[in-house]
């Protein structure tokens, strides 16, 4: 009687056993969850190592960060987000914001401050306090007021160089105009004008 009691008991708890690791092993072979890896930089007055508020929590360098997650930048202190082959943001110091993804791009609410795009496989969508969506490729950043500027400043050193040739080739035609119109520098050949020749 009492082998048969220990013989159901073994049976029983290989059964729990045999359940609990057929689970486990579905909710492993479930689709994996998008994560970025948090990169924190710059320095706090009091010689701290810097961090930044995650969803109110303080995190620092090596935090792993979901999508759904508000990323909260203090003053003096940036933070970089890298999703992997998705890309790669940077939040400036005292900047705050609601931050999602998956495997198929960025999106993120700014609530504060300036967002900047390192790289990304795809347009960033990010919500400014106007309403309006800024779609930042590589290189761009979004501030919270809801204007878009593009960090290297390709565009702007562009314009000024442009402006500058126009310049340049302005004043040359000016010159040639001018040039063409007196006639303080025509030799006129025949009437009264003495032509010395160099060969006799």
């Amino acid at each position: 009687m009492n082998s048969k009691v220990w013989i159901r008991k073994a049976l029983s708890m290989c059964l729990v056993v045999a359940t609990i690791a057929t689970y486990s092993m579905v909710a492993l072979a479930g689709s994996e969850r998008v994560a970025g890896e948090l990169s924190v930089s710059g320095k706090i007055v009091n010689g701290e190592t810097p961090f930044v508020k995650v969803n109110g929590e303080a995190a620092q360098s090596g935090r792993s960060i979901f999508s759904s997650s508000t990323i909260a930048t203090p003053e003096n202190v940036s933070a970089t987000v890298n999703i992997g082959r998705v890309g790669k943001i940077e939040l400036a110091p005292n900047t705050t914001l609601a931050l999602s993804f998956d495997e198929r791009g960025i999106n993120g609410d700014l609530l504060a401050g300036r967002v900047t795009v390192l790289n990304s496989s795809d347009t960033v969508n990010i919500k400014t306090l106007d309403g309006t969506i800024a779609k930042l490729s590589t290189g761009n950043s979004a501030a919270a007021t809801g204007k878009v500027q593009d960090d290297d400043d390709s565009d702007n050193d562009g314009g000024s160089a442009v402006l500058i040739w126009a310049v340049i080739l302005g004043g040359a035609a000016v010159g040639i105009i001018i040039a063409t119109t007196t006639d303080n520098n025509r030799i006129a050949v025949g009437s009264n004008t003495i032509v010395v020749s160099p060969t006799r």
